[in-house]
Protein backbone atom coordinates (compact mmCIF):
# COMPACT_ATOMS: atom_id res chain seq x y z
CA UNK A 1 0.00 0.00 0.00
CA UNK A 2 1.57 3.43 -0.98
CA UNK A 3 1.43 6.17 1.56
CA UNK A 4 -0.82 8.36 -0.17
CA UNK A 5 -3.46 5.63 -1.03
CA UNK A 6 -4.60 5.19 2.52
CA UNK A 7 -7.91 4.35 3.63
CA UNK A 8 -10.12 7.32 3.69
CA UNK A 9 -11.90 7.06 6.83
CA UNK A 10 -15.10 9.07 7.61
CA UNK A 11 -15.26 8.86 11.37
CA UNK A 12 -11.99 9.59 12.98
CA UNK A 13 -11.69 6.40 15.42
CA UNK A 14 -10.85 6.24 19.50
CA UNK A 15 -9.03 4.03 21.06
CA UNK A 16 -11.54 3.96 23.30
CA UNK A 17 -13.79 2.58 20.64
CA UNK A 18 -11.29 -0.81 19.82
CA UNK A 19 -11.19 -1.62 23.68
CA UNK A 20 -12.96 -4.28 25.07
CA UNK A 21 -13.78 -4.00 28.55
CA UNK A 22 -11.04 -4.99 31.07
CA UNK A 23 -8.55 -4.31 28.27
CA UNK A 24 -5.71 -1.84 28.37
CA UNK A 25 -4.50 -0.23 26.05
CA UNK A 26 -0.79 -0.64 25.16
CA UNK A 27 -0.39 3.56 24.56
CA UNK A 28 -2.33 4.20 28.18
CA UNK A 29 0.34 6.17 29.38
CA UNK A 30 1.65 7.14 26.03
CA UNK A 31 0.87 10.59 24.53
CA UNK A 32 -0.80 10.43 21.26
CA UNK A 33 1.31 12.65 19.42
CA UNK A 34 5.29 11.78 20.42
CA UNK A 35 8.56 10.87 19.33
CA UNK A 36 10.30 8.42 21.88
CA UNK A 37 12.96 6.02 22.39
CA UNK A 38 10.97 1.83 21.88
CA UNK A 39 12.55 1.39 25.15
CA UNK A 40 10.67 -1.77 26.61
CA UNK A 41 8.34 -2.09 23.36
CA UNK A 42 8.70 -4.79 20.80
CA UNK A 43 7.73 -4.24 17.40
CA UNK A 44 5.32 -6.66 16.62
CA UNK A 45 3.27 -5.38 20.20
CA UNK A 46 3.53 -2.02 18.42
CA UNK A 47 2.23 -3.12 15.44
CA UNK A 48 -0.44 -5.15 16.95
CA UNK A 49 -2.09 -2.08 18.72
CA UNK A 50 -1.69 -0.04 15.40
CA UNK A 51 -4.03 -2.66 13.59
CA UNK A 52 -6.32 -2.83 16.72
CA UNK A 53 -6.98 1.09 16.93
CA UNK A 54 -7.13 1.41 13.03
CA UNK A 55 -3.84 3.15 12.12
CA UNK A 56 -1.28 2.87 10.24
CA UNK A 57 1.73 1.29 10.58
CA UNK A 58 5.16 2.41 9.32
CA UNK A 59 8.36 0.80 9.73
CA UNK A 60 11.77 1.15 8.65
CA UNK A 61 14.45 -0.56 9.74
CA UNK A 62 17.70 1.11 9.32
CA UNK A 63 20.67 -0.89 10.60
CA UNK A 64 22.28 -0.89 7.35
CA UNK A 65 22.20 2.86 6.24
CA UNK A 66 25.48 4.78 7.56
CA UNK A 67 24.58 8.05 6.08
CA UNK A 68 21.79 10.57 5.66
CA UNK A 69 21.32 9.59 2.18
CA UNK A 70 20.62 5.65 2.73
CA UNK A 71 18.62 6.49 6.16
CA UNK A 72 16.26 8.79 3.86
CA UNK A 73 16.46 6.45 1.63
CA UNK A 74 15.28 3.48 3.54
CA UNK A 75 12.66 5.12 5.17
CA UNK A 76 11.48 6.57 1.77
CA UNK A 77 11.26 3.27 0.66
CA UNK A 78 9.35 1.56 3.67
CA UNK A 79 6.90 4.14 3.82
CA UNK A 80 5.92 4.32 -0.21
CA UNK A 81 7.30 8.00 -1.13
CA UNK A 82 6.98 8.94 -4.15
CA UNK A 83 9.86 8.32 -6.49
CA UNK A 84 9.98 12.43 -6.83
CA UNK A 85 10.77 12.05 -3.08
CA UNK A 86 13.77 14.62 -2.82
CA UNK A 87 15.55 12.20 -0.34
CA UNK A 88 16.13 15.92 2.27
CA UNK A 89 14.15 16.82 5.81
CA UNK A 90 12.04 18.95 3.89
CA UNK A 91 11.17 16.62 1.61
CA UNK A 92 10.64 14.55 4.34
CA UNK A 93 8.60 16.31 6.14
CA UNK A 94 6.00 16.99 3.09
CA UNK A 95 5.91 13.28 2.52
CA UNK A 96 5.01 12.72 6.27
CA UNK A 97 2.04 15.62 6.28
CA UNK A 98 0.55 17.77 3.48
CA UNK A 99 0.53 15.52 0.96
CA UNK A 100 -1.00 12.53 3.11
CA UNK A 101 -3.23 15.18 4.42
CA UNK A 102 -4.03 15.95 0.98
CA UNK A 103 -5.47 12.12 0.37
CA UNK A 104 -8.24 12.89 3.17
CA UNK A 105 -9.29 11.46 6.84
CA UNK A 106 -6.77 9.89 8.50
CA UNK A 107 -7.27 7.43 11.77
CA UNK A 108 -3.81 7.67 12.92
CA UNK A 109 0.07 6.81 12.33
CA UNK A 110 2.39 4.54 14.23
CA UNK A 111 5.98 4.70 12.97
CA UNK A 112 8.80 2.56 14.21
CA UNK A 113 12.47 4.11 12.76
CA UNK A 114 14.22 0.95 14.08
CA UNK A 115 18.88 0.80 14.50
CA UNK A 116 19.19 4.11 13.36
CA UNK A 117 22.81 4.38 12.83
CA UNK A 118 25.79 6.12 14.72
CA UNK A 119 28.05 6.86 12.34
CA UNK A 120 30.20 9.95 11.27
CA UNK A 121 28.05 10.50 8.55
CA UNK A 122 25.01 10.01 10.03
CA UNK A 123 26.49 11.54 13.70
CA UNK A 124 23.98 13.20 16.47
CA UNK A 125 23.47 16.37 14.80
CA UNK A 126 21.95 14.01 12.06
CA UNK A 127 19.54 12.01 14.06
CA UNK A 128 18.52 15.05 16.11
CA UNK A 129 17.70 16.86 13.28
CA UNK A 130 15.51 13.70 11.74
CA UNK A 131 13.95 13.09 14.63
CA UNK A 132 12.72 17.16 14.81
CA UNK A 133 11.51 16.54 12.02
CA UNK A 134 9.21 13.75 13.28
CA UNK A 135 7.96 15.69 15.84
CA UNK A 136 6.85 18.67 13.66
CA UNK A 137 4.90 16.07 11.72
CA UNK A 138 3.89 14.58 15.50
CA UNK A 139 3.10 18.58 15.96
CA UNK A 140 0.97 18.93 12.64
CA UNK A 141 -0.74 15.86 13.30
CA UNK A 142 -1.50 16.78 16.33
CA UNK A 143 -3.55 20.38 15.24
CA UNK A 144 -5.10 17.48 13.04
CA UNK A 145 -6.26 16.17 16.06
CA UNK A 146 -4.75 12.76 14.45
CA UNK A 147 -2.74 10.67 16.58
CA UNK A 148 1.18 10.27 15.15
CA UNK A 149 3.49 8.01 17.54
CA UNK A 150 6.88 7.57 16.55
CA UNK A 151 9.49 5.33 18.63
CA UNK A 152 13.37 4.97 17.60
CA UNK A 153 16.38 2.94 18.63
CA UNK A 154 20.27 3.39 17.85
CA UNK A 155 22.33 1.01 16.79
Amino acid sequence: MNIYDLTMRTERQEPAMHESPGEISLFKTVPSNVVQSIRAFRVTELQAEAARLGQHFLYAHCAHATTKQQVLTIIASAFHFPRHFGKNFDALYDCLTSLVYKSGQQSGFLVVLEQLPNTAKFDKEARETLLDVFRDAADFWADKKVAFRVFYSFQ
